[in-house]
This record gives structure tokens, C-alpha cells and sequence, in this order.
């Protein structure tokens, strides 16, 4: 950059006062310049800033518009996972939901568990009799974690599984079953998990389900367990751990009551 200059004789000031005089008026127009410099390096480097932010921010409005225009399963409206061993696992989020999953999606092929504790999902592990043991236990944990033990800030819970001829809407003379209740008959076969869940990213989607599922299906996972800390702040967290997922499929995927991150 070149800065031009008409130079003017001051005929009343000696040779080396005008020389001084435009020394002085070169020292100011460098020193513009290198303020020029400095703002145009500046901006420069804000414009690099602002491209970097947009190209980011059209990345993951692409990944959330895949998202939206990704057909949902059937599946994704109940508490859901695959196990470790490729079965699905569906469960109910509330009396309706829970009907919906005995009385529609429940098969003689299946396993279905529950607790013998009140609000608590009842659970069905699709084909769940060829599963093995493996399988029952994850979701046993997954009863657990939505069940009443985890707001209570339980440790572990009592979770018993049945064969599907075992569980009936008809009720003993004299009772009534509320929605959402079933009556199981027969021998029950208990596990006592954990109260720990996990949360991961697989093809940047958020996936979460018994902590054993979760670590065979991704490395990118967090573990968390009964707290105080609300899900909206905890989100933040797992996002920021997890480096990826969306703040809403994140909370979606968290158990009821508070959580806290297991470090």
C-alpha cells in the first residue's frame, strides 16, 4: 500500500524546518497505515470467524432437517432400546402407553417385565425367548431406570419377567384394574440391576438405553444415575461430553427426576 504525497516549500522556515515538518507528517501517515493495516487484518480475520459460525450453523440445521425428514419406527413413541444382543426392547411412558404395548405389541414370543412397585413400565423384549440372559438383565435395568425407584433415588430395584400367557387384564373377583394395569399369574423370575443408564451418538443421533446396550453399539457414550440435577442443565453437560447430539433427543432419553453425570 503506497501513500502519495504533493510536497509544498514553506519559504519562510529553513531547509531543516521543513524537512522536520514533513517528517512529521510521514511519522502520521505511517501511523495511519499501520492502523489501516491492523483494522483491515482484523476484519479480516471477524470475516473468517462469521464464515466459519455459518458454515457450522447450515451443518446443523442439514443434520436437524435429515432429522425431521427421517421416518420415525413405530417403536419411538415408547421407551425403547436394542439390546447388546440385536433384540428390540419396547416399554411404556405412561398407563396408555403401557396398554398400548401389552395389549398391541405384546407376542407369545416374547418376555414382558415389570416391578412390584406402583408407576412403574411394564417392558416387552420382542422375541425375548430366544434371547439370553444377557438381554433380560438390560432390560430389567431399563424397567428399573423408568420405573418409581429412580426419582426415589434408589440404587437398585426388584424387577421380575414373565412369559406373555402369564399377564391378563382380567382382574381377581371383586377388583379393578386401573389403565395400565395387568395382572401376572404364575412363577416370576426376578433380577435386581443397577440404577445406571446410559446415553450415546451413532450416526450422530442420540441413543440411550441400559448402559451393557449402549457400550456395544458406540465408543461416544456417557453414564448417568439418580440426582438432583435437573434434565434441561444435565443436557447441556452430555452434550458438551458427548460433543454432538441434539438438546431435545438428549432429554428425551433421560430417565424422570433428577440425574447426574457418573464421572
Amino acid at each position: 500500500m503506497q501513500i502519495e504525497m504533493q510536497i509544498e516549500i514553506d519559504l519562510t522556515k529553513s531547509v531543516d524546518e521543513n524537512a522536520g515538518t514533513y517528517f512529521n507528517l510521514a511519522k502520521k501517515a505511517k501511523k495511519k497505515l499501520t492502523g489501516a493495516e491492523k483494522a483491515l487484518k482484523e476484519s479480516q480475520e471477524k470475516l473468517a470467524t462469521l464464515q466459519e459460525q455459518e458454515e457450522k450453523y447450515q451443518q446443523q440445521e442439514e443434520v436437524k432437517q435429515a432429522k425431521s425428514d427421517r421416518k420415525r419406527e413405530w417403536y419411538e413413541k415408547f421407551h425403547w432400546f436394542t439390546s447388546s444382543e440385536g433384540f428390540l426392547c419396547i416399554g411404556g411412558k405412561d398407563s396408555t402407553s403401557n396398554e398400548i404395548v401389552i395389549k398391541k405389541h405384546m407376542d407369545k414370543e416374547d418376555i414382558v417385565l415389570h416391578t412390584d412397585m406402583a408407576g412403574s413400565p411394564f417392558f416387552v423384549v420382542k422375541n425375548g425367548q430366544e434371547a439370553t440372559d444377557k438381554t433380560i438383565q438390560e432390560a430389567a435395568q431399563a424397567v428399573a431406570v423408568h420405573s418409581r425407584a429412580w426419582k426415589l433415588g434408589h440404587t437398585t430395584a426388584d424387577v421380575f419377567y414373565v412369559r406373555p400367557e402369564q399377564v391378563t387384564k382380567e382382574a381377581k373377583a371383586g377388583e379393578n384394574l386401573a389403565k395400565g394395569s395387568f395382572m401376572v399369574y404364575g412363577k416370576t423370575q426376578y433380577h435386581h440391576p443397577k440404577l445406571e443408564y446410559a446415553l450415546g451418538i451413532v450416526n450422530d443421533e442420540v441413543i440411550g438405553g441400559p448402559v451393557d446396550a449402549i457400550k456395544s453399539a458406540t465408543k461416544n457414550y456417557v453414564i448417568v444415575f439418580p440426582g438432583r440435577e435437573k434434565k434441561s442443565a444435565l443436557a447441556k453437560k452430555i452434550k458438551s461430553k458427548l460433543k454432538s447430539g441434539d438438546l431435545d433427543d438428549i432429554i428425551k432419553f433421560l430417565p424422570a427426576g433428577g440425574s447426574e453425570v457418573k464421572k
